[in-house]
């Protein structure tokens, strides 16, 4: 047999073709395992919160009420008294979740969040400005919260350029903002009257006490839009993942994406924040622990979603039995949960070499 080689000199040119990342959770069987089980998780959760109250209900009482088919005394205290604030956990938890996976998809870093990157501060800022100065200019707390929180992620996006953005720099200028909106956000609160400062700090601390339906309201619509809006960026935030150049390569606007994908995560964030408050970790460590649980390589948003859901939920349900009598904010409870899943991945971050 003779064997013909290359003349030595000369590169023999093996084909190659460039693909996509594998698809970060779409379809697997696992995925869906583990969505399944988070919705799971989150309805019973969901309809214990609605349980709870001066009238204590039994899980089939809710159940039934929800679907209409309750005693009307048991519907009435199920839709307007008590759901608003089970729906307000529910849509707030998958918003901030969903905007988390945006980001740190989007960045490649499980630190990128709207709570390390200035949006919600900047949120935060605007609506505290208005209850404390008076600014509201007429607006709601939701108008507000978006003004705050698009102005915040505009000088993120403005000062991280340079030739176009990485999500290194947005990283970095993120926290800068974020320490600024911070520093604002408590000069305001020293020069406000004690009772505007009372108001701004229950509302900063994350609090689903007394929500109603007109806050709830555009909060749904706005997620009735951006959540499918997200999930159709799914292949182009894939193709990230293999680098600017090689995006460009395979056809994707990379800038074009990451200002989308900057859009949909400060929509969610400012109208949740909005309702809610900025109920803190809960966009840091719920895409974290989905992506976990999933087996994916970056955090699937649907999974995420429901896992900021039943971290809300769940820690609403914490906060309002912890002490007797007394109902904490949520945003306690969440930050006491949240803050050791921080430690935990800048330590994981420092043993691989990656932080900094």
């Amino acid at each position: 047999m003779t064997t013909h080689t290359a003349p030595r000199g000369t590169r023999t040119r093996i084909p190659f073709r460039l693909t996509t990342p594998p698809v970060s959770g779409v379809l697997r069987p696992r995925l869906l395992l583990v969505c399944l089980l988070l919705a799971a998780v989150t309805f019973l959760a969901f309809c214990v919160e609605v349980s709870l109250g001066d009238i204590p209900l039994s899980l089939t009482e809710v159940i039934r009420a929800l679907f209409g088919a309750g005693d009307p005394g048991t519907e009435l205290i199920v839709h307007e008294l008590r759901l608003p604030r089970a729906l307000a956990g529910l849509l707030v938890g998958i918003a901030f979740g969903v905007s988390g996976a945006l980001l740190q998809t989007m960045t490649l870093n499980p630190l990128a969040s709207p709570d390390m990157m200035g949006i919600t501060q900047g949120a935060g800022v605007a609506v505290v400005a208005g209850i404390v100065l008076g600014w509201d200019g007429g607006l709601g707390t939701q108008a507000l919260g978006l003004l705050g929180a698009l102005t915040a992620a505009a000088l993120v996006y403005v000062l991280a350029w340079k030739r176009g953005t990485t999500g290194y720099r947005i990283v970095l200028v993120g926290v800068g903002i974020a320490w600024i909106c911070t520093s604002a956000t408590d000069y305001l609160m020293a020069r406000g009257q004690r009772f505007q400062a009372q108001a701004a700090l229950g509302w900063l601390v994350g609090n689903l006490n007394g929500r109603t339906w007109e806050q709830i309201t555009p909060l749904a619509i706005t997620m009735a839009v951006l959540v499918p809006a997200a999930l159709l960026l799914g292949r182009q935030m894939r193709t990230l993942q293999l680098g600017d150049d090689v995006a460009l390569g395979l056809g994707t606007r990379v800038q074009t994406v990451r200002v989308a994908v900057l859009l949909i995560s400060v929509g969610l964030v400012a109208f949740g924040t909005a309702t809610a408050g900025p109920v803190a970790f809960v966009a840091l460590a719920a895409p974290q622990v989905a992506q976990r649980l999933a087996g994916t390589s970056v955090p699937p948003p649907v999974a995420a979603g429901l896992t900021g859901a039943a971290m809300v939920l769940l820690s609403d349900l914490a906060a309002r039995e912890i002490v007797p009598g007394t109902e904490l904010p949520v945003g306690i409870v969440t930050g006491v949960l949240g803050a050791p899943v921080l430690l935990w991945l800048l330590v994981r971050a420092n043993r691989a070499g990656s932080g900094g």
